[in-house]
């Protein structure tokens, strides 16, 4: 029998879609919906209890804001990953105020929150995947701070740039700030460096690395 679009998807995300009866996967199938949205859009803000988002295409960007405005990106999603905190109303004990946007286009299956709780509540499958979640999600968090606290800006922009696995990265200033917790005008600067040290070379929305040992060196 073929599955329909959004069982597959739910099949590809969820590891304990076997592990569902018949009526709990209609429940998940009637209670969500496929969604599509454009780069930097807003999908999820603070006010909301937006409903579990599985990704079907794309990244979502997941971060929070001080009161300044200023963005701190805790984490990524990418095609089959979960967010669970964007339910938060759903999970006892935990208060945690996030925001999504999209960092691609993208498209995600949104689920009622609460036909997940029904679910999680019912199904020890269903409960150990969001505990699973809400675990790795925190770790994530935590790295993030721990860079953000521990590790010299220098350090931080070099080790983004190397990570990006080709010499020739197709981003503005700006994305990268995002990207690495800080302002434009710092991210600007330290690249004017680098380049000033023929680490990197910059021209308009590009950033060509030119020496990739010298740029390790600088966070190793």
């Amino acid at each position: 029998m073929q599955l329909s679009t959004k069982e597959l998807y739910f099949s590809k995300g969820f590891y304990f879609w076997n592990n569902l009866s018949a009526k709990e996967k209609k429940l998940l199938i009637d209670n969500s919906e496929l969604l599509k949205y454009s780069k930097d859009e807003i999908i999820h803000d603070s006010t909301k209890c937006t409903g579990v988002l599985l990704v079907v295409k794309g990244q979502l960007r997941v971060y929070i804001l001080s009161e300044e405005g200023r963005e701190i990106t805790l984490y990524r999603l990418n095609e089959n990953e979960t967010c669970i905190l964007t339910a938060s109303c759903i999970l006892k004990n935990i208060n945690f105020s996030i925001y999504v946007d999209s960092a691609t286009d993208v498209e995600i299956l949104k689920i009622s929150p609460s036909a997940f709780k029904e679910l999680k509540n019912s199904n020890i499958s269903v409960e150990a995947f969001t505990t699973e979640i809400i675990n790795r999600s925190f770790s994530e968090t935590m790295w993030t701070m721990e860079q953000i606290l521990f590790m010299s800006f220098d350090k931080r922009l070099a080790k983004y740039l190397f990570e990006q696995n080709t010499n020739i990265i197709k981003l503005t200033h700006e994305d990268i700030a995002k990207n690495i917790n800080s302002a434009r005008e710092v991210v600007s600067r330290m690249l004017k460096y680098f380049q000033s040290e023929n680490i990197i070379s910059l021209s308009r929305g590009t950033i060509t690395i030119l020496d990739r040992e010298k740029l390790k060196k600088i966070f190793s």
